[in-house]
């Protein structure tokens, strides 16, 4: 097997058991099953609540069966993309994993280690024989990356725990104490059509590919493009059109990649068009030589002139208002440095049915700055008369600079690694603060190995990472 010759062996085994099976968001019963067979498999009491989220319990070792449990928390859900030439089906195939020893990630696809990785570290400490620890509880919640909703169902009474390691994060050597909220804004309206005058009218397909994309939280500070943001800066500056396909984005929580839209114009603006496609894609190059130099924007004339089209009126006020979608950071943190405060990530467009969908979504540190820039978003298609609604809002995590498990953990790591480790917040949605209010006095914290580009077909783990991130799990656990 790829992982025979790392040193964690239980935890890589686990790890590619998981993902061998389907698991993005929604689509969970296959992880759930395997989840409570494992436990079963070892003697581990297991449970699942009305939202479908899975519990696992493992008894305190020899001396702390009496010890304060503990609960270790991620979710078992995946943001699943993949590249354009991908056969994969995420509905019945495994993620094809692949190991150079330094580096784990999948074949053309993400590799799901968002969030499989703290199932496996958290499995593999539970069943390690020679580990010392108190109570365990694993807490695997569903549908994290689609709106936290097992999180938002969680039935608080199944723990008994009141502190709680969610392993979430993408950084080793950050402690993670708070996080910002988010909401969704989906907007839609109607696509009115209209008949092509195929005698004056050419066609077009413009194409943006290559980014890099990568997790809205994670990744916004990174200075990478949007792909709907190049389209609708490109078409911001053609003559009259009327747009006949439109698909752009993946995923609300993915900095989108790609995105592509197919259009008629009069035959006498070819030349403008192709003149302002040329300009930008050198303009957008240059901008981007270093933070996303894979950028390729391709225009393609096409004899398959289509019988209809969206007014040109409507055409045009809809790439207009993606045109003037905020898009990235809004605001940088005054209370920790260094983070994003508001973000916001026009993530998918859709022409479909009969109607037109842009969705964002919208983060913060702060609630009402969090709805004021949602607002400011959605102003932008209610001036289309385009249907306007909020969805899948959640709370900011507070930090709380008197929690005794930050304090107990922050001294055990710099005792393991001789380093102080890093306490902060992160701009990317964790479940911590909504747990904590389900479960009244849970204190919490986030850490995790060194993930990079998640929600991306470049996802991957380090592997030393890793190891010496389940090293350090062993002496706290052993510790605490």
């Amino acid at each position: 097997m790829w992982f025979d010759n790392l040193n964690e062996k239980a935890m890589w085994s686990i790890f590619n058991d998981i993902s061998a099976i389907p698991r993005e968001s929604g689509n969970e019963e296959g992880i759930r099953q395997f989840l409570l067979s494992w436990a079963a498999e070892h003697d581990l009491k297991a449970c699942t609540d009305k939202v479908g989220n899975v519990f696992i319990y493992a008894g305190g070792t020899k001396g702390k069966e009496n010890d304060a449990p503990l609960c270790l928390q991620g979710h078992m859900d995946m943001v699943c993309v993949k590249t354009e030439d991908s056969a994969h089906d995420f509905l019945k195939d495994p993620i094809e994993i692949v190991c150079d020893g330094e580096t784990v990630r999948a074949k053309d696809t993400s590799l799901g280690a968002d969030n499989g990785i703290a199932m496996a570290m958290a499995m593999a400490l539970a069943i390690d024989p020679e580990l010392a620890h108190p109570p365990l509880e694993l807490l695997f919640t569903v549908s994290e990356e689609t709106g936290m909703n097992g999180a938002n169902g969680l039935d608080g009474s199944k723990l008994e725990s009141r502190r709680m390691i969610n392993l979430d994060s993408e950084e080793e050597g950050i402690i993670y104490t708070g996080c910002a909220g988010g909401i969704e804004i989906d907007a839609v309206g109607k696509a009115k059509l209209k008949s092509v005058n195929k005698e004056k009218a050419a066609a077009y397909s413009l194409k943006v590919s290559g980014l890099l994309g990568g997790h809205s939280g994670g990744e916004i500070h990174k200075g990478r493009a949007n792909a709907i943001k190049i389209v609708s800066r490109i078409m911001h500056r053609f003559p009259d059109y009327m747009i006949s396909s439109l698909s752009g984005g993946t995923r609300r929580n993915v900095i989108p990649s790609t995105c592509c839209v197919t259009f008629v114009v009069d035959r006498e603006d070819c030349s403008v068009i192709e003149s302002i496609v040329s300009q930008v894609r050198e303009e957008v190059r240059n901008e981007y030589s270093i933070t996303d130099p894979g950028i390729d924007i391709s225009l393609v004339r096409t004899d398959e002139i289509p019988d209809e089209a969206v007014k040109t009126k409507t055409s045009i006020a809809f790439m207009e208002a993606l045109y003037l979608t905020v898009t990235g950071p809004q605001a940088m943190s005054a209370a920790v440095p260094g983070i994003v405060e508001t973000s916001n990530n026009l993530a998918i467009v859709e022409l479909a049915d009969g109607k037109l969908t842009a969705i964002s979504s919208t983060r913060s540190l702060i609630e009402s700055a969090r709805d004021e820039c949602a607002y400011r978003v959605a102003a932008a298609y209610e001036d289309l008369g385009f249907k306007v609604s909020y969805t899948d809002a959640y709370p900011s995590w507070a930090p709380d600079p008197s929690s005794p498990l930050t304090k107990t953990v922050a001294s055990l790591y710099k005792a393991y690694t001789k380093k102080k480790p890093v306490i902060t917040s992160i701009h990317a949605g964790l479940e911590c603060g909504i747990i904590n209010s389900a479960v009244q006095g849970m204190d919490s914290i986030s850490i995790g190995p060194n993930l990079f580009d998640v929600h991306s077909v470049n996802e991957h783990i380090m592997v030393d990472s890793a190891e010496r991130t389940m090293g350090f799990l062993r002496y706290m656990l052993s510790r605490i």
